[in-house]
Protein backbone atom coordinates (compact mmCIF):
# COMPACT_ATOMS: atom_id res chain seq x y z
CA UNK A 1 0.00 0.00 0.00
CA UNK A 2 0.97 3.96 -0.22
CA UNK A 3 1.06 6.56 1.74
CA UNK A 4 -2.39 7.76 2.44
CA UNK A 5 -3.76 4.76 0.78
CA UNK A 6 -7.18 2.98 2.45
CA UNK A 7 -8.64 -0.47 2.33
CA UNK A 8 -11.21 -2.68 3.58
CA UNK A 9 -11.97 -6.30 4.17
CA UNK A 10 -13.81 -8.05 1.41
CA UNK A 11 -17.21 -9.42 2.22
CA UNK A 12 -16.99 -13.38 2.08
CA UNK A 13 -19.69 -14.41 -0.22
CA UNK A 14 -20.06 -12.92 -3.69
CA UNK A 15 -23.04 -12.69 -5.81
CA UNK A 16 -22.00 -12.80 -9.46
CA UNK A 17 -21.48 -15.87 -11.42
CA UNK A 18 -19.60 -14.98 -13.84
CA UNK A 19 -18.32 -16.83 -17.07
CA UNK A 20 -14.73 -16.12 -18.68
CA UNK A 21 -15.61 -16.60 -22.78
CA UNK A 22 -11.71 -16.10 -23.82
CA UNK A 23 -8.42 -14.67 -23.47
CA UNK A 24 -6.86 -11.46 -24.23
CA UNK A 25 -3.49 -11.56 -25.97
CA UNK A 26 -1.16 -8.44 -25.44
CA UNK A 27 2.68 -7.25 -25.31
CA UNK A 28 2.78 -6.78 -21.82
CA UNK A 29 3.83 -9.18 -18.99
CA UNK A 30 3.61 -6.48 -16.00
CA UNK A 31 1.82 -3.66 -14.54
CA UNK A 32 4.99 -1.17 -15.14
CA UNK A 33 5.12 -1.81 -19.09
CA UNK A 34 1.20 -2.03 -19.60
CA UNK A 35 -0.22 1.77 -20.67
CA UNK A 36 -2.39 3.04 -18.13
CA UNK A 37 -5.14 4.10 -21.63
CA UNK A 38 -5.38 2.11 -24.89
CA UNK A 39 -5.01 4.06 -27.83
CA UNK A 40 -7.03 3.09 -31.06
CA UNK A 41 -3.19 3.56 -32.60
CA UNK A 42 -1.80 0.87 -30.48
CA UNK A 43 -0.01 -1.77 -31.02
CA UNK A 44 -2.15 -5.48 -32.39
CA UNK A 45 -3.87 -7.47 -29.59
CA UNK A 46 -6.01 -10.75 -29.71
CA UNK A 47 -9.04 -11.35 -28.31
CA UNK A 48 -9.52 -15.43 -28.55
CA UNK A 49 -13.04 -16.46 -27.63
CA UNK A 50 -13.22 -20.27 -26.05
CA UNK A 51 -15.70 -22.89 -27.43
CA UNK A 52 -18.51 -22.08 -28.16
CA UNK A 53 -18.65 -18.31 -27.92
CA UNK A 54 -16.83 -17.59 -31.22
CA UNK A 55 -19.99 -17.96 -32.95
CA UNK A 56 -21.35 -15.36 -31.04
CA UNK A 57 -18.87 -13.17 -33.16
CA UNK A 58 -21.06 -13.52 -36.40
CA UNK A 59 -21.87 -9.61 -37.76
CA UNK A 60 -19.11 -8.30 -36.05
CA UNK A 61 -16.92 -7.19 -38.69
CA UNK A 62 -19.69 -4.28 -39.83
CA UNK A 63 -18.31 -2.45 -36.84
CA UNK A 64 -14.95 -0.69 -36.74
CA UNK A 65 -14.97 0.21 -33.17
CA UNK A 66 -15.79 -2.46 -30.30
CA UNK A 67 -16.21 -1.96 -26.72
CA UNK A 68 -14.44 -5.21 -24.52
CA UNK A 69 -14.78 -5.85 -21.02
CA UNK A 70 -12.37 -7.40 -19.12
CA UNK A 71 -11.60 -8.88 -15.64
CA UNK A 72 -8.29 -7.33 -14.34
CA UNK A 73 -8.17 -10.88 -12.60
CA UNK A 74 -4.22 -9.56 -11.18
CA UNK A 75 -5.39 -6.48 -9.53
CA UNK A 76 -6.44 -6.06 -5.60
CA UNK A 77 -9.75 -5.14 -4.47
CA UNK A 78 -9.98 -3.94 -1.50
CA UNK A 79 -8.71 -0.36 -1.61
CA UNK A 80 -10.91 2.48 -0.90
CA UNK A 81 -8.67 5.34 -1.02
CA UNK A 82 -5.86 5.22 -4.04
CA UNK A 83 -3.10 7.43 -4.46
CA UNK A 84 -2.47 6.96 -8.10
CA UNK A 85 0.86 9.47 -8.01
CA UNK A 86 2.68 7.55 -4.75
CA UNK A 87 2.51 11.51 -3.28
CA UNK A 88 0.54 10.44 0.32
CA UNK A 89 -2.39 12.35 -1.83
CA UNK A 90 -5.66 10.12 -2.28
CA UNK A 91 -8.75 9.61 -3.93
CA UNK A 92 -12.04 7.58 -3.94
CA UNK A 93 -11.43 4.07 -6.03
CA UNK A 94 -14.91 4.84 -8.09
CA UNK A 95 -13.21 8.77 -8.58
CA UNK A 96 -10.47 6.82 -10.73
CA UNK A 97 -9.91 4.67 -13.84
CA UNK A 98 -7.57 2.37 -11.64
CA UNK A 99 -7.50 -1.72 -12.22
CA UNK A 100 -7.73 -1.66 -8.35
CA UNK A 101 -11.37 -2.18 -7.52
CA UNK A 102 -13.61 -4.18 -5.60
CA UNK A 103 -15.16 -5.39 -9.15
CA UNK A 104 -12.02 -5.11 -11.34
CA UNK A 105 -13.58 -4.51 -14.65
CA UNK A 106 -11.48 -2.90 -17.03
CA UNK A 107 -13.09 -1.80 -20.34
CA UNK A 108 -11.59 -0.37 -23.47
CA UNK A 109 -12.59 1.00 -26.59
CA UNK A 110 -10.91 -0.80 -29.32
CA UNK A 111 -10.43 -0.38 -33.24
CA UNK A 112 -11.73 -3.56 -34.85
CA UNK A 113 -8.46 -4.89 -37.84
CA UNK A 114 -9.94 -8.26 -38.23
CA UNK A 115 -11.53 -11.06 -37.41
CA UNK A 116 -9.97 -14.63 -37.76
CA UNK A 117 -12.66 -17.30 -37.09
CA UNK A 118 -12.88 -17.02 -33.39
CA UNK A 119 -10.17 -14.37 -33.02
CA UNK A 120 -10.50 -10.71 -33.11
CA UNK A 121 -7.50 -8.31 -34.14
CA UNK A 122 -7.81 -5.06 -32.35
CA UNK A 123 -5.64 -2.07 -31.34
CA UNK A 124 -6.55 0.24 -28.56
CA UNK A 125 -6.10 -2.28 -25.22
CA UNK A 126 -5.10 -1.93 -21.89
CA UNK A 127 -4.06 -5.14 -20.42
CA UNK A 128 -2.02 -7.79 -19.63
CA UNK A 129 -1.01 -10.51 -21.79
CA UNK A 130 -3.70 -13.27 -20.39
CA UNK A 131 -6.36 -11.08 -19.29
CA UNK A 132 -9.27 -13.06 -18.97
CA UNK A 133 -12.82 -12.00 -21.59
CA UNK A 134 -16.16 -10.48 -19.85
CA UNK A 135 -18.01 -9.50 -22.78
CA UNK A 136 -17.68 -7.57 -26.68
CA UNK A 137 -20.18 -5.23 -27.22
CA UNK A 138 -20.38 -2.74 -30.44
CA UNK A 139 -19.30 0.50 -29.55
CA UNK A 140 -22.59 2.26 -27.78
CA UNK A 141 -21.29 5.95 -29.77
CA UNK A 142 -21.78 3.90 -33.74
CA UNK A 143 -24.52 1.47 -32.54
CA UNK A 144 -28.01 1.29 -33.74
CA UNK A 145 -29.97 -1.33 -32.21
CA UNK A 146 -31.42 -3.50 -34.72
CA UNK A 147 -35.24 -4.39 -32.89
CA UNK A 148 -37.75 -2.08 -33.56
CA UNK A 149 -38.47 0.53 -31.24
CA UNK A 150 -40.88 -0.65 -28.94
CA UNK A 151 -40.57 -4.09 -30.06
CA UNK A 152 -38.90 -5.87 -26.67
CA UNK A 153 -37.28 -9.07 -27.52
CA UNK A 154 -39.29 -12.44 -27.88
CA UNK A 155 -42.45 -10.81 -28.10
CA UNK A 156 -43.88 -10.50 -31.64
Amino acid sequence: MRVGEIRTELPATRNAGLIFIGRIRTPWQDRKACPRQGRLDGPLCRIELADPWGRALDGIEVYDRLEVLYWLDRSRRDLLRQSPRDDGRTQGTFALRSPVRPNPIGTSIVRLVAREGATLLVQGLDCLDGTPLLDLKPDRSVFGPLAQAGVRAGSR
